[in-house]
């Protein structure tokens, strides 16, 4: 032992060359000598440094490292720790007690610590226990990282004789993503990992996100996968494996670091594994994830490694190594047999993923103790920590669950009577004391056996997932004669980021979830594994051709699988149902907002003056809501909004609420929802029975859909009330007299006046053809009898030839018979007008005045460049 100098200001780490020379390290020479300065910046009596050491192991109590000095001649102190070691390590340094801890990232994947320390208050790192200390090197990702020799079980790739080569094409990546595949390509070319390369065959790469954030980049190998032929290599019996576990008290787990990049591909098949990248074409030189073939080579190479330990003191499933004696002193020599086999093979262990001297030990999906085999409770939990029901509702879905093993338990009604009594009749709801021991019994008959079966690989399994609103259930079952017995139940909430998920993706993630849950039974079965799913689209999982960034990552996950997924009627995946809408699922949840899109009630109540308010959407004519829910249905049920959704959303596409949305406006599948959006935009008062060109503006402010303007012309054209009501305005002859344009607003004002109503209606009109104010026209009901039939020249000249005076207004009569002569803007509303009144009550047309003001000023919305509404540029 000896004492070390940190020095923040030296440059370099410094040793004594008479220390080095005790230990006997050996030097390699610069190719030019470095000058050291002392911190005046004078240079050292000792001379230039010419020499550097070989790396040598150095410990500072439990931490370890190994390091290479400059050698020099350092007085007082043999070794010098600078600024380099300082800024790798980033230790905690306290100065009161001289102590340093090391706490950061590096040492904590690189230096390995003999004790228990924390990165948090709740997380322990895992450690090597000092009596495997000399086995070290087995642990160190650093050496994980070089190129593993060819062997005899190299990984083959056999192609299909006479398949045609597969070639992708490149996936566009992001800034982020660029940078992480220079990176990954930099760094796998310099560890000899990959090479460049001219092979026929291109697979396509992306990149997918890890918890960290940190991106991993993925060979999509789909297709090459598509024409290799399979590697029959059996995977062990996982009851076999756990049946030679017996009378054994301790147990230590191991995990192969970078397992499948420890076996090489077999020399003259690196070109198959070409990928192509902006950066150039590059093959592999070991092994991958997402290989067909992989599992089977792995376990073939592992167990010819270790076949003399096998079934002794070892057992192995793929990368997973338990390793279990009948006594600790035993143990200990087990466990060192194995690293130091490790060793001599070149492979590695990850230790964060390693646990040492246990007396019990969850793998491979139970819980292994002295006292034998027991259930993973994660297995069951999904049942026992089912809640009691609060309502008729919950406890018909529970019932619709136990209904399925009815057959599989003696005196079945025993139990589920009490359940039942519940919801008979009309009576309310009580969940009674029976009912609840019924409930707490029949769910410990559910979780054990006959019930629940141990899983046997020699029978093909059945996977039920099914997915709801809030959470998602599975069932791994496995038929036994004419039935099928459950072997495991699971089920969890979405988070808040699923719950947004397309219905597609969320079924899709149930399917995932029950395959990373029972990976260890799934992964290199022996038979096809069969998927039962009650939403028909996931059928065309694997011939999907766009997929977004998640969904190309759940499709490389799936390849580790051989299973078909087969569509079922929702009546046969209850278990899988129920499992996901457990009540405690839906308790936690908030309320979800279903806002309505444009239905009567959005234009609230409009008043105008002093007249009454009028509620709008009274009449029986009036249609419907349109509401978020009922669109989101519809988009989760057509095919081509799901397809935009599997491709990613890019602009002008995106996610709003759970809608599918092109710029901004809800994309409308066909069926009812579009008819029911032109019905709105288009027949009910405030909109006001107008043309294409308003309506199709009114429709776009909130929908779309592919050849809109098509189907709103269609519409409109063929509107029974616009064709009775509205007549053809041909191009006026003879010559027009327009109003010049105003320079204020109400500077001129258009009158007419329509006397086949019980009242009057007095337009007022402000023109503007190219000005800076536009069309407005409030209009007032005058509550007294016409002064003539047609002459409208004059009902001004006796009524209102005072006001003209009085105001100094420009009285410009019109002859109403002479229509090529009337100004053209006021005669045209006011027809509109008096259509929509005729069209339901004539006869009460004041009633709904405001209304159909309402309809004709927010029509000329369109117009105005400021985009303000018709009422705003009335203010003088």
């Amino acid at each position: 032992m000896i004492h070390a100098m940190i020095d923040s200001g030296a440059t370099n780490n410094f040793i004594d060359r008479e220390y080095a020379d005790s230990l006997g390290l050996q030097y390699h020479d610069f190719k030019n000598a470095r000058v050291v300065q002392a911190i005046d910046g004078r240079p050292l009596k000792t001379g230039p440094v010419s020499q550097w050491s070989e790396p040598t192991r150095m410990w500072i109590r439990e931490h370890m490292e190994e390091i290479s000095f400059f050698v020099t001649e350092v007085p007082h102190f043999p070794v010098i720790l600078g600024i380099p070691w300082l800024t790798l390590h980033d230790p905690n340094i306290s100065w009161s007690n001289r102590e340093l801890q090391f706490a950061s990232p590096y040492c904590q994947n690189h230096c390995l610590v003999a004790k228990v320390c924390h990165a948090t208050d709740t997380e322990p790192i895992i450690t090597l226990p000092k009596k495997y200390s000399e086995y070290w090197d087995v642990f160190n990702e650093k050496e994980a990282e070089k190129l593993p020799p060819h062997r005899p079980y190299d990984c083959a790739i056999d192609l299909v004789e006479g398949a045609p080569i597969p070639r992708g094409h490149l996936y566009s990546l992001t800034e982020p993503e660029q940078e992480a595949l220079r990176e990954f390509i930099e760094t796998n070319l310099r560890k000899g990992f990959i090479r460049p390369s001219q092979s026929p065959a291109a697979s396509p790469v992306m990149f997918v996100k890890k918890k960290s954030g940190e991106l991993r980049l993925v060979v999509d190998y789909r297709a090459l996968n598509n024409i290799t032929k399979r590697n029959s290599y059996p995977l062990p019996l996982i009851s076999d494996l756990l049946d030679r576990l017996r009378g054994a008290k301790v147990y230590t787990k191991l995990d192969l670091r970078g397992a499948y990049n420890l076996v090489r591909i077999r020399e003259g098949d690196e070109w198959k594994t070409a990928f192509q990248t902006k950066f150039g074409l590059f093959e592999s030189r070991v092994m991958n994830f997402g290989l067909c073939g992989a599992p089977a080579t792995f376990q073939h190479f592992v167990n010819d490694i270790f076949q003399d330990y096998l079934d002794r003191f070892l057992i192995i499933y793929l990368d997973d190594f338990l390793v279990f004696s009948r006594s600790q002193s035993e143990h200990e020599n087990h466990v060192k047999m194995v690293l130091q086999r490790l060793r001599d093979h070149g492979l590695y262990a990850k230790l964060e993923k390693c646990a040492f001297d246990l007396q019990e030990v969850d793998f491979l999906g139970y819980r292994i103790s002295p006292l034998g085999l027991s259930m993973d409770p994660a297995k069951v939990s999904a049942v026992l920590e089912w809640r009691a029901p609060t309502n008729k509702k919950e406890v018909q879905r529970f019932l619709g669950f136990a209904n399925y093993y009815r057959k599989f338990i003696p005196d079945f009604a025993r139990w589920s009577d009490p359940i039942t009594s519940c919801i008979r009749g009309k009576q309310p709801f009580r969940w009674t004391d029976q009912a609840e021991k019924g409930f707490q019994q029949l769910k410990k008959l559910f979780t054990s056996q006959p019930i629940l079966q141990h899983p046997n690989p020699g029978t093909p399994f059945v996977v039920q997932a099914d997915a709801s609103d809030v959470a998602i259930g599975a069932v791994l079952l496995q038929p036994v004669g004419d039935h099928l017995h459950p072997c495991a139940f699971y089920s969890r909430q979405l988070t808040t980021p699923e719950r947004n998920y397309t219905i597609w993706e969320k079924e899709l993630l149930a399917i995932k979830a029950a395959f990373e849950t029972w990976r260890h039974w799934l992964e290199g079965a022996k038979f096809p594994i069969e998927v039962h799913t009650d939403h028909r689209n996931l059928e065309h999982l694997r011939t999907a051709r766009k997929l977004n960034q998640r969904q190309q990552r759940w499709a490389l996950f799936f390849e580790r699988f051989d299973f078909q997924i087969h569509y079922v009627t929702p009546a046969q995946t209850k278990q899988a149902d129920a499992l996901s809408r457990k009540p405690e699922y839906a308790a936690g949840r908030k309320e979800t907002f279903e806002s309505q899109l444009l239905q009567p009630g959005n234009f609230a109540t409009l008043t105008v003056g002093n007249t009454k308010s009028i509620p709008i959407g009274s009449t029986s004519s009036t249609p419907g809501p349109l509401c978020a829910q009922e669109i989101r249905a519809s988009q989760q049920a057509d095919a081509w909004a799901q397809d935009q959704l599997r491709q990613g959303l890019h602009f002008p596409f995106s996610l709003k609420d759970g809608l599918l949305c092109y710029r901004n406006h809800v994309y409308i599948p066909p069926g009812p929802g579009r008819e029911k959006a032109l019905r709105l935009c288009h027949d009910c008062k405030p909109a006001g029975h107008f043309g294409l060109f308003k309506t199709m503006h009114l429709i776009l402010r909130d929908f779309w859909w592919p050849k809109i303007r098509k189907d709103v012309e269609k519409y409109v054209n063929t509107c029974p009330v616009c064709q009775r009501s509205k007549i053809r305005r041909e191009k006026p002859s003879g010559l027009l007299h327009p109003l010049p344009t105003p320079s204020r607003p109400w500077e001129i004002i258009s009158a007419d006046f329509i006397t086949d109503f019980t009242t009057f209606l007095w337009i007022h009109h402000d023109l503007s053809g190219g000005g800076p104010f536009h069309q407005v026209s409030p209009f007032h009901s005058l509550r007294r009898p016409p002064h003539g039939q047609r002459d409208c020249g004059s009902i001004p000249s006796t009524c209102f030839q005072t006001t003209w005076i009085a105001q100094e207004f420009s009285h410009r009569p019109w002859i109403s018979i002479h229509l090529s002569f009337l100004e053209g803007a006021t005669k045209t509303i006011g027809h509109r007008l008096s259509l929509i009144f005729s069209s339901s009550s004539p006869n009460r047309w004041a009633n709904g005045a405001h209304q159909c003001h309402f309809g004709a000023v927010s029509s000329l919305l369109c117009k105005l460049p400021t985009g303000q509404l018709g009422f705003s540029v009335t203010t003088v």
